[in-house]
């Protein structure tokens, strides 16, 4: 826990603006001292080892930060269809499935709607749109069931 703290920290931390004016504050000093250094291989190498370096362990503090994000979406997600009187529970373990079913689930949810349209006037702004309900579909839910087996 303390190392997800710590990821936590240190993402708010880089992704701030004040870290962004940092960084380009030293990068405007390196390049000044160009002529200083007679923009020698010390002085690339410098700049080019720095980089590889932060880019290096950014990329894991940003892919904890993701994984720690998608956890956190999925189980909000999973409380509302649970929630959710009439949301079919099978849709609570998808990560379970394959590719190609949850491409077959998505082509079937994806055709409810296919022949909605979402009229953006401003007259049907005021009105609640239409939305065909996924969980109205007996196909679709036999469809769920027979992919979850």
């Amino acid at each position: 826990m303390k190392f997800a703290r710590f990821c936590q920290a240190l993402s708010n931390w880089a992704g701030s603006s004040k870290t962004f004016l940092a960084a380009m504050a030293l990068i405007v000093v390196w390049g000044l001292t160009g002529p200083y250094f007679h923009y020698n291989d010390t002085w690339q190498l410098i700049i080019n080892t720095s980089t590889t370096i932060i880019t290096f362990l950014m990329v894991f503090l940003i892919q904890n930060t993701q994984n720690r994000d998608n956890d956190i979406l999925h189980l909000k997600i999973d409380e509302l269809i649970r929630a959710t009187k009439d949301a079919q529970n099978a849709a609570l373990c998808l990560e379970q499935m394959g590719s190609r079913d949850l491409r077959k689930l998505r082509e079937r949810y994806s055709s409810l709607g296919k022949d909605e349209q979402v009229n953006l006037d401003s007259v049907a702004a005021e009105q609640p749109m239409a939305v065909a309900d996924p969980t109205q579909s007996p196909k679709l839910e036999s469809d769920m069931n027979d992919l979850q087996r």
